[in-house]
């Protein structure tokens, strides 16, 4: 297999992290455990194995979960003390549109919660085969409307695998649809997206080795079972393709070893050169969801980090632009007499 530079060149905007000597045992161990798994997941019976493995990753210290429905959509917050009232992230969970769980993904939004000290709320979206496409875009949508009702005046959106692809999709819709809602947006992070549901990166071929939990078969199955006969190439359904321009700020985190690698790198690269500000993280070594092994992962510790790191600064520098733009119209409405002093 060819390394991530080899296959896909060196870019300004994106970055390989090499693997790290000290990650080698656990992602031994991890991949031994995936082998037998590889492509097995399949259909709704698949859910309680799914939300078992979310249910290991490492809890995080100092966060409290409540149960909620925000824009008429069940979910959990996640709330690290001393959040700032205005600020909230909506995570999306992942799991091929056909699995996952908001009670199962506490612990990860948890950890992101705790690194950029803001609320963090997980909506349990309708799933595919009982809700087929476009169900769990229409909840997302509803869901962010909703956070800005209840006065979150600065909102990040965030997502893993069918989740990335549901935070992305959310950008693109909200960079189409300008109102007063998608003034709360400050920045979206997908770690490892489904932005293709064509299947059609060249990864789903050189990763396809490397990769322990994925095969085609299996995902096309799974992607079948969500779009029901919707066309994959359709721009709402797969945000590879969707029109980029005016997006929100993004980082797309993703593993060397993924066939996913695709849909990340051709996403970054197309939003762009639509002048978006964006950047895409390579892992070397790592697979998919390997963001979830926290505490066991040097490089799940560093993504975390850096996810951590460009959010809190999001929000930051969205306040101070608030900030400025405030002081701007005050002055400009403020009567010139007011400023001269006897």
């Amino acid at each position: 297999m060819k390394t991530y530079p080899e296959d896909h060149g060196s870019h300004p905007w994106s970055m390989l992290h090499p693997f790290v000597t000290e990650d080698h045992p656990a992602m031994a161990a991890t991949r031994t455990a995936l082998g037998p798994l590889k492509g097995k997941l399949q259909g709704t019976e698949a859910r309680i194995p799914f939300d078992a493995i979310m249910e290991h990753v490492t809890p995080p210290l100092g966060i409290s979960y409540e149960a909620d429905n925000i824009g008429g959509i069940p979910g959990w917050w996640c709330r690290p003390e001393a959040a700032p009232p205005s600020h909230a992230i909506l995570h999306l969970h992942g799991g091929w549109f056909n699995w996952g769980s908001a009670q199962a993904y506490r612990n990860f939004a948890g950890q992101i919660a705790a690194q950029t000290h803001a609320a963090v709320f997980v909506p349990d979206y309708r799933l595919a085969p009982e809700h087929p496409f476009p169900a769990a875009a229409e909840d997302v949508q509803s869901c962010y409307v909703g956070l800005t009702e209840r006065g979150f005046s600065k909102i990040a959106v965030t997502g893993d695998s069918a989740g990335g692809n549901l935070a992305l999709g959310l950008l693109v819709h909200l960079a189409a649809n300008p109102d007063t809602t998608s003034k709360a947006l400050v920045a979206g992070v997908a770690l490892s997206p489904v932005t293709d549901l064509t299947l059609t990166g060249k990864s789903w071929s050189t990763r396809a080795t490397s990769d322990p939990v994925f095969t085609q078969p299996q995902v096309t199955e799974l992607v079948h079972s969500y779009l029901q006969g919707h066309d994959p190439a359709d721009p709402l359904a797969s945000p590879l393709f969707a029109s980029l321009k005016g997006l929100a700020p993004i980082r797309v985190l993703v593993g060397d070893d993924e066939v996913l690698l695709d849909d990340s790198f051709g996403f970054v690269e197309r939003a762009v050169a639509a002048g978006v500000d964006a950047r895409l993280d390579v892992w070397e070594g790592m697979i998919h969801g390997f963001v979830g092994s926290i505490g066991h992962l040097t490089a799940s510790n560093q993504a975390l980090q850096l996810i951590g790191d460009f959010l809190s600064n999001r929000f930051a520098d969205y306040q101070r632009n608030s900030t400025a733009r405030a002081g701007k119209r005050v002055t400009a409405r403020t009567p010139a007499h007011l400023y001269r002093t006897n």
